[in-house]
């Protein structure tokens, strides 16, 4: 008798956090995955670059996963594939523009050539054995997003994606609202739903909202150099942006690197429209007149590389800020990002610049979903059993308390953790064990070889700093040639500390021959009792615990 097959839904991304969003859906002997993004590090997190997710559960299984199929192309949902494809090269589907940033991210990592990118259409399904994948047309803040329906033989797997309902979308079509309703008819077993704006009250404003704001900002300032700051990725938002500048005889010039990379996939692939002349390189700004220049950056969450950044402080080769320009920041801090934008505007107000941000005008729209529309997915699917996904776990409550409100009951709502399986079949859903899963963090060129361990390290020397201890010890008969000598970094300025430094050198030097005298050689032993009788009279003295690192060389 065969096997029974089992269905089983794995978050190993975007649970409890924003970003890193990556899901596994397995049938049998059949995998597919959702997203592969990354997670940016927070202060916590000192010397990481990017947070991607712990891959070894795909890597052990590769042969199982058939397919990575993608939403859309916010980094959140692909920064984390080069990462990915080293390990396994996995076939990868998307939609036109989330392909084509794709490839643009492999050309970068030399892997381009490793990986097979398939290119499909909303309305589209893709068949692996007993599963079919169906691709959704949605809205959201870059083109091109898509919902995901996983079609098993235990039922339906209704995957949003990030999304918003966007009745007058700046491009294509809103959000296929009937598909969802016809999906609800024949029967959902499970969906899986994005949480990010599940505390907001009412309705995402549609990203056409922003083009009258920004309209209203060129007609105000005709005279001032107009910087607009916002997500590269927002394809919609700088394509109404080039729109008005257009209107108002303004070229265009484009500073950051993500923000060059993004306008010219998107021109490439026809999802920008830039007429003929209007956009210049940011080398040829100083040969117009401000009231014939916009400049679209990257920094609209004040990153401390970004175009903006670098404006403000004074430190961009090409543009130098004074009175003349008005900086708009058209989008509204990721939680966490709040003081380094603050900082970024104290620095443009000290320039003399004008500066729009925050609420101060209606720049700026969300791409996702807040709880009215969260309902009519939910109220359109009708799922026998709801996971809220792509959030932290205020979020994932607060949407669960909405699909409460709306008829499912409690004990059909699964709140997981990462790595955690929930099996499912038409009549129940259940957890199930757990696989490896969490973070891992990329520094520089080296993955995962920072853990928790060396930001622990970190974080003691940035908050006490570091005292060294050396000695010098006779390899003959172990007897002191020299020192106990401290060395102080961070912790405290040795030249107006000197009697301090000089306590510490005596109680090392005090615990270094209290053992000698009881013949204890043991280095390990040696380097503890150092350490320990440092540390305990720092810590009485001053109230300090540094970090201490006694050497100890033979000679």
């Amino acid at each position: 008798m065969a096997k029974k097959k089992i269905l089983k839904v794995i978050p190993l991304g975007g649970l409890h956090e924003i970003g890193k969003n990556l899901t596994a859906i397995e049938y049998g002997d059949i995998g597919i995955l959702i997203d592969c993004g990354i997670a940016f590090p927070d202060e916590n997190m000192l010397g990481v670059d990017l947070v991607i997710p712990d891959y070894s559960y795909i890597v052990k299984n590769k042969d199982k996963f058939k397919a990575l199929v993608l939403t859309h192309g916010h980094e959140d949902h692909i920064g984390g594939i080069p990462y990915l494809m080293k390990e396994c090269a996995i076939p990868v589907f998307g939609t036109k523009l989330t392909i084509g940033l794709v490839k643009f991210k492999l050309k970068e990592h030399n892997l381009l050539s490793k990986v097979a990118l398939n290119q499909v259409n909303a309305g589209d399904t893709l068949k692996f054995g007993d599963v079919m994948v169906e691709f959704i047309h949605t809205n959201h803040s870059i083109a091109d997003s898509v919902a995901i329906a996983i079609h098993t033989p235990e039922g339906i797997i209704l995957h949003t994606g990030d999304f918003k309902i966007d009745t007058t979308p700046v491009s294509g079509n809103m959000i296929d609202l009937a598909r969802f309703g016809e999906l609800g008819k024949k029967g959902v077993t499970l969906l899986l739903s994005e949480s990010t704006n599940a505390e907001r009250p009412g309705y995402t404003q549609s990203e056409r909202s922003v083009g009258k704001a920004l309209n209203d900002i060129f007609i105000s300032n005709p005279k001032k150099r107009i910087i607009i700051a916002t997500f590269a990725s927002n394809v919609h938002r700088v394509q109404q942006i080039i729109d008005a500048s257009v209107r108002y005889n303004r070229k265009v010039a484009v500073s950051g690197r993500s923000m060059e990379n993004i306008v010219q996939v998107a021109q490439e692939l026809g999802y920008m429209k830039i007429p003929k002349g209007t956009l210049i390189d940011i080398d040829n700004i100083k040969n117009y007149n401000n009231e014939h220049l916009t400049i679209i950056t990257t920094g609209s969450q004040g990153e401390p590389m970004s175009g903006l950044h670098r404006m403000a402080f004074s430190a961009h080769r090409k543009v130098e800020l004074n009175s003349n320009d008005l900086v708009v920041l058209s989008a509204n801090p990721i939680p966490g990002n709040e003081k380094l934008v603050s900082t970024v505007v104290n620095e443009l107000f000290k320039r003399g610049c004008s500066v729009v941000y925050d609420n101060l005008a209606d720049v700026h729209v969300s791409g996702h979903a807040c709880r009215e529309e969260l309902k009519i997915i939910l109220a359109l699917t009708k799922p026998k059993f709801f996971m809220p996904i792509h959030g932290e776990y205020k979020h994932l409550i607060h949407h669960k308390n909405l699909a409460m409100e709306v008829g499912i009951p409690e004990d059909r709502i699964f709140i997981l953790q990462l790595g955690n399986v929930l099996t499912v079949s038409k009549s129940q859903a259940k957890p199930a064990g757990s696989v490896p899963a969490g973070k891992v963090f990329v520094a520089g060129l080296s993955v995962g070889d920072v853990g928790n361990i060396v930001l622990r390290d970190r974080k003691h020397l940035s908050q006490d700093g570091l005292i060294v201890i050396v000695v010098s010890l006779s390899s003959q008969n172990n007897q002191v040639l020299s020192g106990p000598d401290i060395i102080s970094r961070g912790f405290v300025y040795m030249r107006e500390s000197e009697e301090l430094m000089e306590e510490t050198r005596l109680v090392a030097t005090e615990a270094l021959e209290s053992l000698l005298q009881r013949n204890v050689t043991d280095w390990s032993t040696l380097k503890n009792e150092m350490r320990n009788a440092v540390s305990d009279f720092l810590y009485k003295k001053i109230k300090r615990s540094p970090m201490i690192l006694p050497i100890i060389m033979e000679v």
